[in-house]
């Protein structure tokens, strides 16, 4: 009698102590984000719920695998009572509403808590060489066809162009039969900063389909702090005299590929300068009395040609050749960051219908992509598997078993072994993947080579001039 409530006792205490998948989740959680994060962000007086709270529940939302935004949300917040006891707000809306008020001040401080992350577990890839590497890219994310997204994201003319129209009034056949470019239909433009040595995102800026990447960008300089010797790897699509120096200025580097709608200079100096330095110095900038940018550049063989680039950074030590070539190779990478949002994740379509909650599920649609990736490479690296064999779609299956069967006791394949595993197959392919039939193929983009001349006499002396004034001013 004695001896079976022994065993009954010892088997109780072994079930209170038992850890299930949702212990599991709340631990991944909290090396994220916890109380002393968000310290600083100051709440209304009337409000009742905690910051982590919101961030848990809008990050559990955009893991969910449901196929509804509300179901999502059900789903998420029965997960955070689990975890936590308690949910910051009880409805979907009132999630929405929170997240359009408050996403602007807490998006910079998990931005930064995810960066000290990143650097403490990817040590070995932070940096290559010297540099920290962040290429920049944009990409369009598709919304719903409503009145409210079309107002805020969609092309001033969507709806009233052409194609808009019924052609089949129109005389001439030929005319009618002719396929018409489409007007952009409403999409948010995302510009995105991802880390190329652990391939994750790093900062990124939204706006409509009309948006320009290049100012997002040059909203991301002046908006947020880098680590020192940052270098920005980008397309042809980042040129610019303004933009090149607003870098410059910011005290970091680039590497950026040039084509033909870039004019560069030789011969500008008094001193005579190696043939790999060149000189960018706009009319237009010349006219205003600002100084010619030195950039140094190169030339290496691509997939389709020859790839030209530019760089800030003008030694050969600092910056080799070899070194620049896999610095743009790895930018590619951003491709595939952009697919496994989309495709992956999916978020190729987002499914909120007014403006403002497809701005906020995008945006924490992304953080929360961002952290299954954190979590996975984390494991990895302690393994010595190098970031770019971590698979985004079973570290993804791995938090969504979680949080589908979180009652259920963690099973021998701790959360630590099934992020270890979610690594891509290693074979290597012997065919290729393109499809037999590929309807409305686009060509690839490519750029041509940089025009490059001599610097006039004109030229010659109105740099003279500006060097002169320059060391007068001192």
């Amino acid at each position: 009698m004695v001896l079976s409530r022994m065993k009954a006792g010892r088997k109780a205490a072994r079930s209170k102590a038992q850890i299930v998948n949702a212990d599991l989740l709340r631990r991944a959680l909290r090396w994220v984000i916890d109380e002393d994060l968000f310290r600083a962000v100051r709440l209304h007086g009337n409000t009742t719920w905690a910051v982590v709270q919101l961030v848990a529940l809008a990050v559990l939302w955009v893991w969910s695998d449901r196929t509804t935004l509300t179901g999502a949300f059900t789903q998420a917040r029965q997960l955070s009572l689990t975890l936590f006891g308690s949910a910051a707000v009880t409805t979907y809306q009132g999630l929405t509403k929170a997240l359009m008020t408050w996403t602007g001040r807490l998006l910079p401080v998990v931005w930064e808590r995810l960066h000290r992350r990143m650097e403490e577990c990817g040590r070995a890839v932070w940096r290559l060489g010297r540099w920290l590497p962040l290429a920049v890219d944009g990409s369009r994310v598709s919304t719903p066809r409503t009145a409210s997204t079309e107002a805020a994201y969609a092309a001033p003319n969507f709806g009233r162009g052409k194609t808009a129209k019924s052609r089949r009034r129109w005389a001439d056949k030929r005319r009618r039969l002719k396929k018409l470019s489409q007007p952009v239909r409403p999409q948010i433009w995302l510009t995105l900063l991802w880390h190329m040595g652990l391939k994750m995102p790093w900062a990124w800026r939204t706006g409509p389909s009309t948006a320009s990447e290049r100012d997002h960008f040059a909203q991301l300089l002046g908006g947020s702090k880098f680590p020192e010797n940052t270098l920005f790897c980008g397309d042809a699509g980042f040129v610019g005299y303004e933009l090149w120096a607003a870098i410059l200025a910011a005290g970091h580097h680039f590497l950026i590929r040039v084509g033909a709608n870039v004019r560069l200079l030789r011969g500008l100096g008094r001193v005579r300068c190696g043939r790999d330095i060149v000189h960018l110095w706009p009319n237009d900038a010349a006219g205003r009395g600002q100084p010619p940018l030195v950039l140094r550049l190169m030339a290496f063989r691509g997939p389709r040609g020859t790839v030209y680039v530019v760089t800030s950074v003008l030694s050969e030590a600092a910056l080799p050749a070899a070194q620049a070539r896999q610095v743009y190779r790895l930018r590619w990478g951003i491709e595939l960051q952009f697919r496994a949002f989309k495709q992956t994740f999916g978020r190729g379509t987002l499914r909120s219908r007014s403006a403002g909650c497809a701005a906020v599920e995008l945006e924490w649609s992304l953080v929360g992509l961002w952290m299954i990736q954190l979590f996975a490479v984390k494991e990895q690296i302690a393994v010595e598997i190098a970031p770019g064999r971590s698979s985004v779609a079973l570290a993804v299956g791995v938090i969504r078993d979680l949080m589908r069967d979180r009652t259920e006791p963690a099973s021998r394949q701790t959360f630590h072994h099934r992020m270890t595993r979610a690594v891509q197959d290693p074979y290597r392919r012997h065919g290729s993947k393109r499809a037999r039939h590929r309807t409305g193929l686009k060509e690839p983009p490519s750029a041509r080579r940089p025009k490059i001349t001599t610097a006039s006499r004109r030229q010659r002396d109105a740099f003279r001039k500006l060097e002169n004034a320059v060391a007068n001013n001192r």
